[in-house]
Parts: C-alpha cells; sequence; structure tokens
C-alpha cells in the first residue's frame, strides 16, 4: 500500500509548507479541530486561536498547519509563510 491518510501522522515533514500541502490534499484544511490551540506567530509576534488543521495570523497573514494526529500538540503546528 502506498501514501494513505494516515502517512501524514508518522511527523517526517521538513516545514510547514509540506504539512499544508498535506492536509489541503486530504481535505482537513477546512476542517475545526476537536480543540483551538493558543499560537504565537513566529513572524510577527501576534497571539491568537488556531482553530482548523490551516489557520492564518490575523495580523500578518502567516500560514500555520497541524495534522489531524498532531493537533494536539502545540509543538507540531508548523509555520507555511505568510498567504501560502
Amino acid at each position: 500500500m502506498s501514501e494513505n491518510a494516515h502517512a501524514g501522522c508518522s511527523g517526517e515533514f521538513e516545514n510547514g509548507k509540506q504539512i499544508a500541502d498535506k492536509v489541503r490534499m486530504l481535505g482537513y484544511d477546512k476542517q475545526f479541530m476537536p480543540m483551538p490551540l493558543t499560537i504565537k506567530c513566529e513572524e510577527c509576534g501576534e497571539t491568537f486561536q488556531m482553530e482548523k488543521f490551516e489557520d492564518k495570523c490575523p495580523k500578518c497573514g502567516m500560514v500555520y498547519a497541524v495534522t489531524p494526529c498532531h493537533s494536539h500538540d502545540p509543538e507540531s503546528v508548523k509555520a507555511a509563510g505568510i498567504d501560502y
């Protein structure tokens, strides 16, 4: 069996763009996480509630993403780039 939905749970992503691409490919990017995470933007320092598996800083537009199986762990949330 090749790549499947659970392949993203290995956590072996080099950067936030890869995570964003994965959650988009699986259709999770617009879905709400079970529990929102408080994120401090690494670009502008704004603190905001990340509610979806892909979300964006309301101040600077930095996109953040996390896989569903790691959505409980703020350390697994990675920046993908501004307006990525």
